[in-house]
């Protein structure tokens, strides 16, 4: 996927499908369980799945039925739309994994780091349990030369 070549560093730090959905939750004004986190986890890595493709996917899953009516409480919440393909439905996120990960990353800046770029990167770098691979350092210097306008 696009997002972990270019931001695998990030990933160290953050699990993203909780802040996603903690992000999405703050918007909605509604708080998503641990099940319903899961859930969009799933939704976001396969891109589409039916009820049936998350009860396979769940560890210690619930019954058929409940995952079914999590995905309805989850659409509800706005978090995820179907499409109909002939008896079920296949369901989707309403928000494409790299807008999400961009607003979760922007309201974690916000709420831990008082909006500090500096101060997020240097934390996601001072915590990192794995070191950046000499590759991840490269295009993270030219990211930061592309912001500074150094490169066209």
């Amino acid at each position: 996927m696009r997002l972990k070549n270019k931001c695998s560093f990030f990933s160290i730090c953050i699990d993203f499908s909780f802040w996603m959905c903690y992000i999405f939750s703050m918007n909605t004004h509604e708080a998503l369980s641990r099940r319903e986190r899961q859930i969009m986890d799933i939704v976001y890595r396969q891109e589409t799945a039916t009820a049936a493709d998350v009860l396979a996917a769940l560890s210690d899953p619930p019954s058929y039925s409940s995952v079914r009516a999590l995905l309805g409480i989850l659409e509800t919440k706005g978090h995820l739309k179907h499409l109909k393909d002939g008896a079920r439905y296949v369901y989707l996120p309403t928000h494409p994994r790299q807008s999400a990960a961009r607003t979760a990353l922007h309201q974690v800046m916000q709420t831990f780091f008082a909006g500090s770029v500096e101060q997020t990167v240097t934390a996601l770098l001072s915590t990192s349990e794995t070191p950046l691979s000499q590759s991840e350092w490269e295009r993270l210097s030219a990211i930061v030369d592309q912001a500074r306008g150094d490169t066209p």
